[in-house]
């Protein structure tokens, strides 16, 4: 079995594999603590397996892929102490397959860069891949599978955050579709600017992509909010939730012996 990690800023996501499964037979979130020891790590991941009828001396390769170092290290560590064997971290230097065309190579995020292998793995090129985490990503793929950057936005809820705590005489508003894109209350105003407004920035995007690929490019979204927002947009091809984990799978294959089967 292998064991697929993605940490980001808000939360950790968790996949278990079967050894030639698609899909994570298993996933799990929890929330990112940077505090957090390689024994109460290893303590949490023995409760998810647990519940999944399995343990944890049964992993037979994890893989790793992190925007927060603490965690990375921490994570790593655990991995050394508990398991017969070193955990695969995509960082600079790991066998992605892809090659990474910026101006520097060594700042791209890992989860972009695996959401990037995944996408193409799955749907050729040329891409455009968009990831609803902590920030919104946007990356864009090559015909032939090369990485060639992207943009960086704030995301949702960051967004939602900042106008709560700077306009007084707002509240919290659930995000769920308004009856209509005119708000006819402040709740519904509120629902319209984020999703509506969130969801033609993302179509907006995508068509600037486009138009600098010079191609009508393949788009693929993936994230925690992947499933509220990208319904509402009209240039979103493809959703997959378990995007990120699969490219971590396919990265360790890259970079490890194929597991054995059980």
């Amino acid at each position: 079995m292998l064991l697929a990690i993605d940490v980001g800023n808000t939360q950790v996501v968790l996949g278990l594999f079967e050894a030639d499964a698609g899909d994570p037979v298993h996933r799990w979130r929890m929330a990112t603590n940077r505090h957090a020891t390689s024994d109460e790590l290893a303590l949490i991941l023995q409760g998810f397996l647990g519940f999944a009828g399995h343990r944890l001396s049964q992993v037979q390769g994890v893989c790793l892929s992190s925007v927060v170092p603490a965690l990375t290290f921490a994570l790593r560590r655990m991995v050394a102490e508990y398991l017969p064997f070193e955990a695969v971290v995509v960082e600079p230097g790991t066998r992605t397959g892809m090659a990474i065309l910026i101006d520097t190579p060594r700042e791209v995020g890992a989860d972009r860069v695996v959401n990037a292998v995944a996408a193409f793995d799955r749907f050729g090129g040329p891409l455009v891949v968009v990831d609803f985490g902590t920030a919104t990503t946007y990356d864009a793929v090559s015909a032939d599978g090369a990485y060639l950057g992207g943009a960086i936005a704030p995301g949702l809820e960051i967004s939602a955050n900042a106008l709560y705590d700077h306009a007084a005489g707002l509240r919290r508003a659930e995000l769920v579709l308004p009856r209509s894109p005119i708000g006819k209350g402040t709740i519904e105003a509120l629902q319209s600017g984020l999703l509506y407004g969130y969801a033609s920035q993302v179509d907006g995007m995508i068509a600037r992509f486009r138009e600098a690929l010079g191609t009508p490019a393949i788009s693929v979204a993936t994230g925690g909010l992947a499933s509220t927002i990208a319904p509402h947009c009209s240039s979103v091809d493809h959703v997959d939730d378990f995007l990120t984990l699969k490219g971590l799978r396919l990265i360790h294959a890259r970079n490890r012996a194929p597991m054995e089967p059980g």
